[in-house]
C-alpha cells in the first residue's frame, strides 16, 4: 500500500494518455498513408469483387487488412449501398470480412517491437518531408505512422507498469474477470475513441505488463468489436434507409457473435493458448491477438451463409421512408461521410455530376422534340430540369469544397478542378438550354416558324444530333474518367463549326429581303444555330478539361 502512495500520477497520467494520442495519430497517419496509395484501386476491388458473399467477405477482409481499419470498409459500403451501387445482401458478406481484416492490426501490435519504434518514425519523417513523389511521401506517412503506434504502444506499457502496486486499480482489473464487464468497458471505450484497434491495443499494452489475464483481454477485444459499430451508425444517420440497414446489419452480427461466444472466452482462450508457441507472461499479447482473430473468422464462417437473413431482419427493422414530394432533387451520391476518403469522394463526385449531365441531355432531347413536335409544353418540363441541374450544382460545389480542404495528391488535385470546370460548365448548359435554346424554340413554335427547306432541315437535324453526342460523350468521360469518350467529343469539333458556318452562309443574304416577316424568321434560325454552337462549347470545355486531367494522371504514373 506505501508503494501505491509513491506512484507519480502526473506522470502516469501523461505516460497513458500521451500514449494514446501518439497511438491514434500513428493509426491515423497509417491509414491516410494508405488510403492515399491504394485507396483508389481498393474502392475499385470493393466495388467489383462483391458479386456473391463469399468474395465479397475475401474483400472486405483484404481491403480492410491493407486500410487498417475496418470503419474506412464499412462507412464505403453504406456509401456504396445508399448509391445503389451494392445490395444490401451484398454488404453483409463484406462486413462480416471487414471484421477479420481488423484483427491484422491486433497481430501487428502483439510484437513487441516498441524498443526500435522510433527507427522507423525517424526514416518515415524523412521520406515523407525530403520525398519528391507522392509514392515516397505515401510510404513515408505509413512506415511513420507505424512508428508512432508502437512507440505509443511503449509509452502506455511502461506508464502503467507502477499500476500492478496499486491495490484499487487491481481490484478494478479483477472485476474484469466478469466477462460482460470486460465486453462492456471495451464497447463503451472504442465507441468513445472511434477505434477498435486502440482497445485491443491498450488490452496488450496492459498484458505485457502483467496487468490484464487472457479472459479479461479476450473479453475486451469482443467489446471493441461491438463498440466499432457505433462509426457505422454514425455514418448512417440522416441517409437513406438503404444506409441505416447495412450499419444495422454491422451491429447485429457483431452483437450476436458477442452474445454466442460469451458463455465459451474460457474455451476460446484455452483454443489461443494452444495455438500460440510461446508460454509465460510473454505469450500473453499474442493469445489475445489470436483470439480475437479466431473469433472473428470463426464468426464469418458460421454467419455467411445467413446473410440474406440478416438483410431481410435489417429490412423489418428499417421501413422505407416516404418521399418527400417537396423537394424536386436530392444528392444521391455525395455521403459526407466519406468525403475525407478522398478517392472515394472524387469518385462520388463524377457520379452525382454525371446525373446532372443526364438531366441536360434529357433537356437538350426535349427542346429537340418541341420544335420538331411544335409543342410548347414540353418546354415547361425544361424549366424544372433547369431548377434540378441547380440544386445539384449547389450541392457538388459543396461537397468539392470540402474534399478540398484534404491532403490531396496531383492526381486528386488535377481530377479535382477537371471536375469544378465541368460543375460550371453544366450549370452554363443548364442555363444556356433553359434560358437561350428553349426560349428560341419557343418564339419559333408560337411564330408559327414555317419547316425549313429539305436541305436545312437536314443540316439542323445532323447539328442537333452532333450535339447529342458530343454532351452525351463529354457527360460520359465526366463519370468514368473516360480519356477515350473526351477525345471523341472533341474531335466532332470540326463538324459541329461546319455545319454551323454552312448554315450561317446558306442563310446570311437572305437577310437583304424587304419581307421583314421573313428576315424574323430568317433571325430565329440563325439563332438556334448560334445556340446549338454554344451548346458545344461547352461541352468541348468539360471534355478538354476531363482529358487534361487524364494526361496528367498518366503522367503521374509514368513517373
Amino acid at each position: 500500500m506505501n508503494e501505491s502512495v509513491a506512484i507519480d500520477w502526473l506522470q502516469l497520467n501523461m505516460g497513458l494518455f500521451g500514449g494514446l494520442a501518439l497511438f491514434l495519430a500513428g493509426l491515423e497517419g497509417l491509414s491516410e498513408g494508405l488510403r492515399r496509395a491504394a485507396g483508389g484501386a481498393l474502392r475499385s476491388a470493393l466495388a467489383r469483387l462483391t458479386r456473391n458473399r463469399f468474395a465479397g467477405a475475401v474483400t472486405g477482409a483484404v481491403v480492410t487488412g491493407i486500410l487498417n481499419s475496418s470503419s474506412v470498409t464499412t462507412v464505403l459500403v453504406v456509401g456504396f449501398v445508399t448509391a445503389g451501387a451494392m445490395t444490401l445482401t451484398q454488404s453483409v458478406g463484406v462486413i462480416m470480412g471487414a471484421n477479420i481484416g481488423s484483427t491484422v492490426t491486433a497481430q501487428i501490435l502483439a510484437f513487441n517491437v516498441s524498443a526500435y519504434s522510433l527507427m522507423p518514425v525517424a526514416v518515415g519523417f524523412f521520406m515523407y518531408f525530403a520525398g519528391r513523389n507522392e509514392t515516397t511521401r505515401n510510404s513515408g506517412m505509413v512506415v511513420m505512422g507505424m512508428g508512432l503506434v508502437f512507440y505509443g504502444m511503449g509509452l502506455m506499457s511502461s506508464s502503467m507498469n507502477p499500476l500492478r502496486a496499486y491495490p484499487p486499480f487491481m481490484d478494478i482489473l479483477g472485476s474484469m474477470s466478469n466477462p460482460a464487464l470486460g465486453i462492456i468497458a471495451g464497447a463503451v471505450f472504442t465507441a468513445v475513441v472511434q477505434s477498435s484497434a486502440a482497445t485491443v491495443g491498450i488490452a496488450i499494452a496492459m498484458a505485457s505488463e502483467g496487468l490484464l489475464d487472457l479472459n479479461a483481454g479476450i473479453a475486451l477485444a469482443l467489446g471493441a468489436n461491438v463498440g466499432t459499430c457505433a462509426t457505422a451508425l454514425l455514418a448512417a444517420i440522416g441517409k437513406p434507409a438503404e444506409a441505416v440497414r447495412a450499419a444495422v446489419v454491422h451491429i447485429s452480427f457483431n452483437v450476436l457473435g458477442v452474445l454466442i461466444w460469451l458463455p465459451f472466452i474460457p474455451v476460446l482462450a484455452e483454443i489461443a493458448s494452444l495455438l500460440t508457441d510461446t508460454n509465460g507472461p510473454s505469450s500473453l499479447p499474442r493469445e489475445i491477438a489470436n483470439a480475437n482473430t479466431m473469433f472473428n473468422v470463426i464468426n464469418t464462417l458460421l454467419f455467411i451463409g445467413f446473410a440474406s437473413w440478416f438483410a431481410r431482419f435489417s429490412e423489418k427493422l428499417v421501413p422505407d421512408r416516404r418521399a418527400d414530394n417537396r423537394v424536386i432533387i436530392r444528392p444521391m451520391y455525395l455521403d459526407p461521410a466519406l468525403v475525407n476518403v478522398t478517392s472515394v469522394a472524387l469518385g462520388n463526385t463524377r457520379r452525382e455530376l454525371a446525373r446532372a449531365g443526364d438531366i441536360l441531355v434529357d433537356m437538350l432531347k426535349r427542346v429537340q422534340n418541341a420544335l420538331d413536335n411544335h409543342d410548347a409544353k414540353l418546354l415547361d418540363s425544361v424549366a424544372r430540369s433547369e431548377s434540378k441541374v441547380e440544386v445539384l450544382h449547389r450541392e457538388i460545389l459543396a461537397y468539392l469544397g470540402q474534399i478540398r480542404q484534404n491532403g490531396l495528391t496531383e492526381d486528386e488535385s488535377d481530377q479535382l478542378e477537371a471536375l469544378m470546370i465541368a460543375v460550371g460548365n453544366f450549370d452554363s448548359l443548364a442555363e444556356t438550354l433553359q434560358t437561350d435554346l428553349a426560349r428560341t424554340v419557343g418564339s419559333m413554335i408560337h411564330g408559327d416558324f414555317q419547316r425549313p427547306s429539305e436541305t436545312t432541315s437536314g443540316m439542323l437535324g445532323e447539328l442537333w444530333s452532333k450535339n447529342h453526342q458530343a454532351l452525351k460523350l463529354a457527360v460520359q468521360a465526366v463519370r468514368e474518367h473516360n480519356e477515350r469518350a473526351a477525345q471523341e467529343a472533341l474531335l466532332l469539333h470540326g463538324e459541329v463549326r461546319r455545319l454551323a458556318d454552312e448554315l450561317f452562309e446558306r442563310h446570311a443574304t437572305r437577310l437583304r429581303a424587304d419581307d421583314p416577316q421573313y428576315l424574323e424568321k430568317v433571325r430565329l434560325l440563325m439563332s438556334l444555330i448560334e445556340n446549338l454552337r454554344h451548346v458545344y462549347t461547352l461541352s468541348k470545355r468539360i471534355a478538354r478539361a476531363e482529358k487534361s486531367s487524364r494526361v496528367s494522371q498518366s503522367d503521374v504514373e509514368a513517373g
